[in-house]
């Protein structure tokens, strides 16, 4: 069973119909105890850093999280839900993540860049099996005003 996090906000219902039109059991779910038998977990996110992390704390899923990926359980996180793996974030001084990538997430410096960033770009695409499929320089939709910089470049899959 894949659970996509319910954390009180995001596009939950719309990653969730996204895995069950591949034909996958999909389950939305705040529940520690739901979370403990997940097999796969989506944390798909729109949110702010530091009240994402509150509210996975209040939920008592965040320990949770730690520990099924610290089990090697497969996380698919999408913005927030990456987010929320780095140390910090510039959004939420003194708020720590999860700490599964070393590095921070920081803000977008407005050097000709809207922030936030609204639109298409093109991804640079590692090898792997995440984008299996994929072609390099597709692309991908973008809503975000805030980047992650991993302290080892080696764990970057893809950019833009």
């Amino acid at each position: 069973m894949i659970v996509v996090v319910d954390y009180g906000m995001g596009n939950l219902k719309s990653v969730a119909n996204a895995a069950q039109s591949l034909g996958k059991s999909v389950r939305v779910s705040g529940s520690p105890n739901t979370l403990k038998r997940a097999k796969k977990i989506i944390f798909p996110g729109v949110g702010h850093f530091g009240r994402t992390v509150q509210e996975l704390k209040k939920r008592k899923i965040f320990k949770v999280l730690k520990a099924k990926i610290s089990e090697g359980t497969p996380y698919l996180g999408i913005c927030i839900g990456m987010q929320v793996l780095f140390d910090t974030s510039q959004e939420a001084p003194g708020v720590k993540g999860l700490g599964f990538i070393p590095g921070k997430v920081k803000r977008f410096k407005n050097k000709g860049l809207i922030v936030p960033h609204m639109g298409w770009n093109q991804v640079k695409i590692k090898k792997n099996k995440l984008f299996r499929g994929l072609k390099d320089k597709s692309f991908f939709y973008f809503v975000h005003s805030y980047y992650c910089e991993p302290k080892d470049k080696k764990v970057v899959l893809s950019k833009t």
